[in-house]
This record gives C-alpha cells, sequence and structure tokens, in this order.
C-alpha cells in the first residue's frame, strides 16, 4: 500500500473524526424527542405552572383585516389594516390600494397598543393627557384606530387601521373588523 502524505493523513484523520463525532451527536439527539414526548405526557393541564391562553388562527385573523379594508373601501377610503395576536406579534397586514406608506406601520402600531391595553386607542390617546410619557413606550401609537379583540374580556388580538383622513374613521373599520369575528 502506497504511503499518504502527512497532510492528506491529517485531513483524513479530522474528517474521520468529525464524522464519528457528528454520528454520536445523533445518535445522542435521537432519543431526545422520546424523553421530551414523555415528559409533555405528564404534564397535567391543572399544572398550576402551565397557562393556556386564547388566539385567533391565521383565517380569522385575514377575515377580521379584511371585513376592516372592505368597510374602508365603501367608504372611498384607502387605508392599511394590521391584526396582531396577544402577544404583539403581527398575524396579517393588507395594504388597500393607494393606502399612504405612514399607513401600514401606524396601523400595526395602533393594533399592538389595543391588545396590549385591552382598550380602544381612541380610549387611550385620551390617557395622554393624565400620562403623557405612554406615549415613550416603544412600539406603540395613542391615536385613534385600534381595537381589542377580547373573549371573555381579556385581549386575545388587536386590529388597527390607519389612512383615513381621522382617527375616528380609522376606529369604526377596526371595529368592522372586530365585528367580523362574532359571525
Amino acid at each position: 500500500m502506497k504511503k499518504m502524505p502527512l497532510r492528506t493523513r491529517v485531513l483524513t484523520g479530522a474528517v474521520a473524526a468529525l464524522g464519528a463525532g457528528t454520528f454520536g451527536a445523533m445518535s445522542a439527539s435521537a432519543s431526545a424527542p422520546a424523553a421530551a414526548t414523555a415528559a409533555a405526557v405528564t404534564a397535567d393541564t391543572a399544572d398550576r405552572n402551565l397557562q393556556q391562553t386564547t388566539h385567533l388562527t391565521v383565517a380569522a385573523a385575514t377575515r377580521a383585516a379584511r371585513a376592516a379594508l372592505d368597510a374602508a373601501e365603501k367608504e372611498n377610503q384607502r387605508v392599511a389594516v394590521a391584526v396582531v395576536d396577544r402577544n404583539g406579534n403581527t398575524v396579517v397586514t393588507l395594504r388597500g390600494d393607494g393606502s399612504g406608506p405612514q399607513a401600514y406601520e401606524s396601523a400595526e402600531k395602533k393594533a399592538y397598543t389595543a391588545v396590549s391595553w385591552n382598550a380602544p386607542t381612541s380610549v387611550l390617546a385620551g390617557r395622554l393627557a393624565q400620562a403623557p410619557n405612554l406615549k415613550d413606550i416603544p412600539g406603540t401609537l395613542f391615536l385613534a384606530g385600534g381595537a381589542p379583540v377580547q373573549v371573555k374580556d381579556a385581549p386575545v388580538a388587536g386590529i388597527g387601521v390607519a389612512g383615513a383622513p381621522s382617527g375616528d374613521l380609522d376606529e369604526k373599520f377596526a371595529r368592522a373588523g372586530v365585528a367580523a369575528l362574532a359571525k
């Protein structure tokens, strides 16, 4: 057998060691899901360490956003609509034809604000007189146009609309999105 140069032997050894290490890692992690599943099976939903939350499905969030956009289009308003989940994460956004460049981000912030405080943003905007620092909270926008979606008085989502000439109109369209979920 022909003797390999030192460089080839070192590289071959490194590849073999890497392959063995990868195999060991793969075989070690192959049993991990079984252990995790066993732990999950023994968890009891009555456990005080667990909490269940309610979230809108993507289909429901889309239906709500579409209803808000349709309500705006019926009144010839060019708006953007955002639906966020209980944690403030964006689920759906729709930008209506001709909506302004600021509308998209404003709609998301209004939805986030509505779900964060479980109140319409028009109500929250009124609170700025007593607590002007509220406006400094990142990601929020205290202008009318956001409405919370509630289940048993708890917030599960927020709908924000932006782009109409007044916040009252934006909020009217957001409420149309909330109402679509009750149907």
